[in-house]
């Protein structure tokens, strides 16, 4: 068939890498001028399975509450920017805040994260492809005892689901985290994910779609998607700058602006922007940077080595489309990576980035078919599109071409939300 998905981020790259390799046709289209340039760009820099957890669960309501009260927030709304879509979708995630919506959604999260991070084995097998990558977990780190306590309904779920997880002292993390021995008691513990790794997405990402224009894929950037063209119950093209284009099978990949291209045919999918903020940092010391990831759980910051740079990722911001870089907001992310890798980058260095996460209120994409025949849906990801990217393309690769995923499909599409 020929297929024409919609957006050139890793989740639309990697679908085009699993459609190209089963036969099909494909081609690419977005606005920006290159791939990976908006949400890819500047993200976390974690591929975490073993951290995929939905933001809805027991508890949250009461602790966002707090974190709008605190001084460097993880958590902020702008309140000129909170419209009826935005309380509407706040709306359906406090309906998951608990605990069985909670166990079921991270059940399903966990489902598609264990499968990505199969898929990103098997691709580094099949093809040389670098994206400065290193296999040496993620740390999830406490600075109370309560989080210690609180992190064992996590490890009720990791077990339920077979994951590989540590729990550790303060000396266990620094055995994993040796310049963390500089910040000794600000530490009481950490939960470690020894399967989960790092690199570069925006690397990760162009790397592959060379590979992806070998198999033929075709790249038609700087193209606005202006309207999705339905008759009956399929889709007949999609009006672009450059004219109509049309095709056998259309995926949407489109993260956060999603929800506005499938609102014009009547498609209401439930993804909302969350805007993150990062910074990336060169190293000046790699004996004070971190040799993996740190996931700051009171600040909700991820502090990731790259090979010569560290990337600093977080904050969840609810300003709607807004993508304004705002230097106050840069405090949260600045802090944290001072205050337990101190001496080990260039600050005054550091590039800031802002970019829009596409979030569901569960925390589960929506993946696979609509009610729209040639119609197909590869978004709502998150804070871990990357993570998910590859087991997500594989998935909708097999969908469209109406073979059997290796994995349920049990909670996946847009259907669960009908």
């Amino acid at each position: 068939m020929k297929v024409l998905v919609l957006g050139a981020g890793v989740v639309g790259v990697t679908s085009a890498w699993y459609l190209a390799k089963a036969g099909h046709e494909v081609t690419i289209i977005d606005r920006q001028v290159d791939v990976a340039l908006e949400t890819s760009y500047g993200n976390a820099g974690q591929i975490s399975p073993g951290y995929s957890a939905p933001w809805a669960g027991p508890g949250i309501p009461l602790k966002a509450i707090k974190w709008l009260m605190q001084d460097l927030a993880p958590f902020m709304i702008s309140g000129k920017e909170v419209d009826i879509q935005t309380l509407g979708w706040m709306t359906k995630m406090l309906t998951n805040c608990t605990e069985d919506a909670y166990h079921t959604n991270k059940a399903r999260m966990m489902r598609l994260a264990e499968y990505s991070r199969d898929c990103f084995i098997n691709l580094r097998q099949e093809i040389d492809i670098d994206y400065e990558q290193r296999s040496k977990g993620t740390l999830q780190l406490f600075r109370t005892d309560k989080q210690v306590s609180d992190s064992k309904k996590d490890i009720s779920v990791l077990e339920e689901c077979g994951v590989n997880f540590q729990a550790l002292d303060t000396d266990g993390c620094i055995e994993y985290e040796p310049a963390l021995a500089m910040v000794k008691e600000k530490i009481v513990g950490g939960l470690r994910l020894p399967g989960d790794e790092t690199g570069d997405c925006f690397k990760f990402t162009n790397a592959l779609a060379e590979e992806c224009r070998k198999l033929g894929v075709v790249f038609k950037m700087k193209t606005d998607i202006l309207n999705i063209n339905t008759e009956g119950d399929e889709v007949v093209s999609v009006s672009t700058s450059r004219g109509k284009m049309t095709s056998d099978a259309y995926l949407v990949a489109l993260g956060s602006y999603s929800t506005l291209m499938l609102s014009k045919i009547g498609l209401k999918v439930p993804v909302y922007p969350i805007k993150g903020y990062s910074l990336t940092i060169p190293i000046i010391d790699p004996s004070k940077a971190p040799t993996s990831t740190v996931m700051d759980e009171t600040y909700k910051v991820a502090v990731t080595r790259f090979d010569d740079r560290i990337r600093v990722g977080g904050t969840a911001e609810i300003a709607s489309y807004n993508k304004e870089l705002e230097e106050k907001r840069r405090a949260n992310v600045e802090f944290v990576v001072n205050d337990l890798f101190p001496g080990g980058g260039d600050i005054e260095q550091a590039e800031f980035w802002t970019g829009l996460r596409p979030m569901t209120p569960d925390g589960t994409p929506i993946l696979g078919e609509t009610n729209i025949s040639n119609l197909f849906l590869n978004t709502g990801h998150g804070t871990l599109g990357w993570t998910m990217s590859l087991g997500s393309g594989k998935y909708v690769a097999d969908v469209i071409s109406q073979k059997a995923p290796d994995i349920d499909n049990e909670g996946l599409s847009v259907a669960r939300y009908a």
